[in-house]
């Protein structure tokens, strides 16, 4: 991973991000550039035309200061103190200072706005994602060595981690995607947390655990995020058919186990088809049939007729995932298919391409 420059007081960004922050200090309130863009700023990478804002305004004060300059507006996420616009081709997401935390067994959060960025900052989930660029001025804010982090390659939280998946456990899904996209090491206090916490994880909807999943294995590496939701249990919770495969042994392929073989044929699967997130889904389901069919005969270890078996289980596990019925039909079509590239599980592999 590149090592991202030491940041000077002063940060180049967007002229749109600009202009925006000129509008929001001649309103009288505060703007600035958070997240992903930040880090990627640091990072040298190209911008995605999509940027976070976080400031002390209103949501209906964020609305008004956008009449008359975004080309559209959308107010799905306002009682969330989040306002979305457009402009120039760019998505903007404008959120007020907030803290957010789930209640005990409640699915949803209860949002409280914050007064300062530091304070928004200190209740994000990283700290590579807790720095932020005040506009129009450039100036640069990390208040968390998030900039060291990001140089060494490393994915701590602000405040505890208890403290952090607290607020959302869907959080302890979103480090091991990282681990995937961004090839950063959790710190030995995230992992120790996400074991702790796993079970937190079965107050987060369905529905987004399943987005996160999905931008986990369409990462480069989706291997080692999958990885590490198995050895902390966050698998258990919502995927339970992956760690089960650690127990049955591959005799074909001699792998330690069906789940690293399973891992080797995911990171295989390469990203160029248009719908990389079926292809993969089904390269990470295709053996799960295998535990509930592994016979001992005399000829050794048999996983008879396991891709119709493993197909049954799929479309449970991806209907009560929410998935699309069009995804759900696609993943069990494909069945027990492996790409020639990743190996197969001992017969000839069919197309990946329909």
């Amino acid at each position: 991973m590149p090592v991202p420059d030491q940041p000077r007081a002063v940060l180049e960004v967007d002229p749109l991000a600009v202009e925006l922050g000129e509008r929001f200090r001649t309103a009288g309130y505060q703007l600035y550039l958070v997240g992903g863009a930040v880090r990627e700023l640091l990072m040298h990478h190209e911008s995605r035309g999509e940027f976070d804002f976080a400031t002390d305004a209103r949501p209906e004060e964020t609305v008004r200061i956008l009449q008359g300059w975004a080309e559209w507006k959308k107010l799905v996420g306002i009682r969330f103190g989040t306002v979305g616009a457009g402009k120039d081709g760019r998505n903007l997401e404008i959120t007020t200072f907030r803290k957010e935390a789930y209640p005990v067994d409640d699915r949803h959060p209860v949002v409280t706005f914050g007064d300062t960025i530091e304070e928004d900052l200190s209740r994000r989930d990283f700290t590579v994602n807790s720095m932020a660029i005040r506009l129009p001025e450039g100036e640069f804010v990390d208040p968390f060595g998030g900039v060291k982090d990001l140089a060494a390659g490393r994915l701590d939280t602000p405040l505890d981690p208890e403290i952090a998946f607290g607020d959302d456990p869907l959080r302890m899904l979103r480090a091991a995607r990282f681990t995937s996209s961004l090839g950063f090491a959790p710190t030995s206090r995230v992992v120790d947390a996400m074991r702790r916490m796993a079970d937190r994880l079965e107050i987060v909807s369905a529905e987004r655990i399943r987005d996160e999943l999905s931008r986990l294995l369409v990462a480069p590496k989706p291997s080692t995020g999958l990885l590490l939701i198995v050895e902390t249990g966050l698998a258990d919770r919502f995927l339970p058919e992956l760690p089960a495969l650690r127990l049955q042994q591959d005799p074909v392929h001699r792998h330690k186990d069906v789940l690293r073989h399973t891992l080797v044929v995911v990171d295989n699967v390469p990203l160029l088809d248009r719908r990389p997130e079926v292809l993969r889904l089904a390269a990470l389901l295709h053996d799960i049939g295998k535990p509930a069919t592994r016979e001992i005969t005399p000829e050794g270890v048999q996983f008879h007729h396991h891709e119709v078996v493993g197909a049954r289980m799929a479309e449970h596990r991806l209907r009560a995932l929410r998935y699309p019925n069009e995804v759900v039909a696609d993943v069990v079509k494909l069945g027990g298919a492996t790409p020639r590239s990743a190996g197969t599980c001992g017969r000839p592999a069919r197309s990946w391409t329909r």
